[in-house]
């Protein structure tokens, strides 16, 4: 696609913020690292891209981050114990208007062999081959399976019950696929998970939708080691490494996508845009989250029916993710985990981060003696902009609501038509193409490279915020030098491709 406008350039560059967000939230708060079963990674909003599909927006909200694909024996069950949510903001309000709730259950079964003529339960997840049939009911193996269900709230997420969601067959409890094992475990693991993908209808919405929960590959791509070793970015191979700076697009793909090797839980949801939006107004902010219950108690004695944990109370918030990366490397370690406790209604609280954004500042420590200088410009009055409010230019794409309040969450104007995976620039907006990040997020988006180039001063550099003066470094084009492999990704629901095997060799 041809560049966009300077007007267009400055949107793409701007919406995503991060202030300099380098990574995906992983292990990003100091609590949430004890508790990794209730973590938010990533969270995607577009609109669908599948032939076909075009009506609909896809919503994913990751949770688990870094699972080792033979990270055995128990694998990445979900927490039945907590409460995991997708937003939507379809008024600008900063409130949730829409919020869909899932909610967990891992049924221990018991499956033992017989052992000198004697009945054994086993240590493993399993006794014998899954899925052969490549039927989601195929689980005659399977000693740990897990359930869940889905629930949709109107209005203030804790001001009514959800309503539940039903399968095409009247089902509310539907069966989670278990983790890719390896090839003896599951032999056709592509089949079987893809029969559990259900088409689903949710109340008040006259249009089923789709949905599907399970173990995908890892679809976020960044040089993850070498960003938090102060940038010390090189490329790695048979050869001793080399380093690189990062700067210009011949540098991207110099460096490692180092997580290649990964896998993470996802929560994939397919809806209407009419049952979605509001009114006229077709942008809609997305953010999800997890909740544990205020009390725990655990048992000293734990057994099957009595677990090693009893929990209580009101639902506690620990865990939020909207557009990626802003806890992880933008909200300073004291905040936190006050951050993934809070709501977007209430970000105004953390301003100071974004209007003082410290990553600029390192970048230009390390990075300084080859010239580069962080922007001037204080406070940032464009990243403020592009974090809390979405950008409105009018002529090339608008992701802010008409009446808008300050928020940090990912926004997405569900009117511009989606372009198939083939087509997509992996720059979204700032490659000509408005259908991608900022305006929304797609799996294959280069969030890392577009970030990076806003948070040294974009938009400052083509005279839409202060003047160019104050940002030296502005219009260089920054890279942590990786790229998404085409295997990461799908051009049809669920859009994140299958994990990878337990029994993978590297």
């Amino acid at each position: 696609m041809r560049p966009l406008t300077i007007c267009a350039l400055a949107l793409g560059t701007g919406v995503a913020l991060g202030g300099g967000a380098l990574a995906s939230s992983h292990r990003e708060a100091p609590f949430i690292t004890e508790i990794p079963k209730v973590d938010g990674t990533d969270v995607y909003a577009f609109r669908s891209y599948e032939r076909g599909r075009a009506g609909f927006v896809t919503l994913i909200a990751n949770y688990i981050p870094l699972q080792d694909a033979y990270g055995g024996p128990n694998f990445f069950t979900m927490d039945p114990d907590a409460l995991y949510e997708i937003h939507i903001d379809n008024n600008g309000d900063a409130v949730e208007d829409l919020t869909f709730q899932f909610r967990f259950n891992t049924i221990t079964r018991r499956l033992p062999l017989n052992v000198g003529g004697q009945q054994v339960q086993v240590p493993i997840v399993q006794t014998g081959p899954i899925g052969v049939s490549g039927s989601r009911n195929d689980i005659e193996n399977a000693n740990v399976v897990e359930t869940y269900q889905v629930g949709v709230v109107r209005g203030p997420r804790r001001a009514a019950p959800a309503q539940p969601i039903a399968g095409g067959n009247g089902a509310v409890v539907f069966r989670k696929p278990v983790d890719n094992i390896g090839t003896r475990t599951l032999p056709n693991y592509a089949a079987y998970a893809r029969d559990h993908i259900r088409e689903i209808r949710i109340p008040g919405c006259d249009t089923p939708g789709r949905m599907f929960v399970g173990q995908r590959r890892e679809p976020f791509f960044v040089n993850l080691g070498q960003v938090f070793d102060l940038l010390n970015f090189q490329t790695l191979g048979a050869n001793q490494p080399a380093p690189f700076t990062p700067i210009g697009e011949a540098n991207a793909g110099a460096g490692p996508n180092i997580i290649d090797d990964k896998n993470v839980t996802s929560l994939v949801l397919e809806l209407p845009i009419s049952c979605v939006t509001q009114g006229s107004e077709p942008v809609i902010g997305v953010w999800s989250t997890a909740s544990l219950p205020r009390a725990r108690i655990l048992n000293p004695s734990p057994t099957r029916a009595n677990p090693a944990s009893d929990d209580a109370g009101d639902w506690v918030q620990v865990s939020r993710l909207g557009s990626p990366l802003v806890n992880e490397l933008v909200i300073g370690v004291p905040d936190k985990d006050r951050f993934n406790a809070s709501e977007p209604v209430n970000d105004t609280q953390f301003l100071r981060y974004v209007t003082n954004p410290t990553v600029p500042a390192l970048i230009e420590v390390v990075f300084g003696a080859a010239g580069i200088r962080a922007p001037t410009l204080f406070p940032r009055a464009d990243l403020v902009a592009a974090f809390l409010t979405g950008v409105n230019v009018p002529g090339a794409v608008s992701n802010q609501p008409a009446n808008v309040r300050p928020a940090e969450m990912l926004r997405l104007n569900t009117a511009t038509p989606p372009l198939t995976l083939t087509r997509q620039n992996r720059l979204g907006v700032i490659g000509g193409d408005v259908a991608g990040f900022p305006n929304g997020r797609r799996p294959a988006d280069d969030v890392v490279d577009i970030i990076l180039r806003v948070a040294m001063g974009r938009l400052i550099t083509l005279g839409l915020f202060g003047t160019p003066g104050q940002a030296p470094s502005g219009a260089l084009d920054f890279t942590d030098g990786a790229l998404g492999a085409p295997e990461l990704f799908t051009a049809a629901f669920p859009y994140l491709a299958d994990p990878l095997p337990g029994d993978r060799t590297r």
